[in-house]
């Protein structure tokens, strides 16, 4: 029953995808969203999964197999870390991510990325990337490291599609209309890279104040209002044979 009625939704929200092909003329970054403990790793926290969780695991594997082709050829790659101060709430989520722990910290499959001198890593402690971005003295790291690098398109992938991988991806196109993000023209969101949570309606009603969240349903949702705000939605993405 529940299965007929995503399919059916789906079906009322088409969304066509595309194949990527990435090859050195064209100046791509990797932007890498939340993909920590806290979000990722089975019984890690708060927000993670409970049990092994066949969407997030492929994303990690996805978001891992670009990486190391970004990384092998020194493309620019942006990693987002969720990371909050324990006095500050992020409603109307529980506590998470507490910088300085264990949730903070990339997947294990990732650790290796702070290694890497094509790696910017950024810790921000709101859903929204290009927002936490912003330094006191009024910069932002992301916007500079897309000026800086002359990126030309973005391929974003991560955690969690309907949440932080959608509000990222909306303010990055916003700035961009804006003439703000130059040379940045595209913004390609990996639906194989990315996943969100499952939080059934029978466990939902038994959390005060919790909303169903169905994981495949909202996962299209996500990748749905990506490509409304202007965004290029792929399934898949490969290398070009000339790079």
């Amino acid at each position: 029953m529940i299965s007929n009625t995503i399919d059916m939704l789906k079906n009322e929200l088409p969304l066509e995808q595309e194949a990527l092909i990435l090859s050195g003329d064209v100046k791509t970054g990797l932007v890498l969203v939340d993909l920590v403990n806290g979000f990722c790793t089975v019984g890690a926290g708060n927000l993670a999964p409970t049990q092994p969780d066949k969407q997030i695991s492929e994303m990690v594997d996805e978001s891992v197999r670009l990486a190391r082709v970004f990384c092998d050829k020194k493309w620019p790659v942006f990693a987002f870390l969720d990371s909050h101060h324990p006095d500050i709430p992020e409603p109307p989520y529980p506590p998470h991510c507490i910088i300085g722990t264990d949730e903070s910290k990339l997947v294990p499959e990732l650790e290796w990325l702070e290694n890497e001198c094509n790696v910017t890593l950024r810790r921000k402690d709101c859903i929204d990337g290009v927002l936490g971005s912003i330094e006191k003295d009024g910069s932002n790291v992301f916007m500079d490291w897309v000026k800086s690098n002359r990126i030309k398109n973005i391929l974003v992938v991560g955690i969690c599609t309907d949440i932080c991988v959608l509000d990222f991806v909306s303010s990055t196109l916003s700035t961009r209309n804006r003439g703000f993000l130059a040379p940045l023209e595209d913004v390609f969101v990996y639906s194989c890279g990315c996943a969100t949570y499952d939080l059934p309606h029978h466990v939902a009603r038994s959390i005060k104040g919790a909303l169903a969240h169905p994981q495949e349903l909202m996962h299209h949702i996500g990748l749905y209002m990506a490509k409304g705000r202007g965004a290029k939605v792929v399934s898949e993405v490969s290398v070009s044979a000339l790079c």
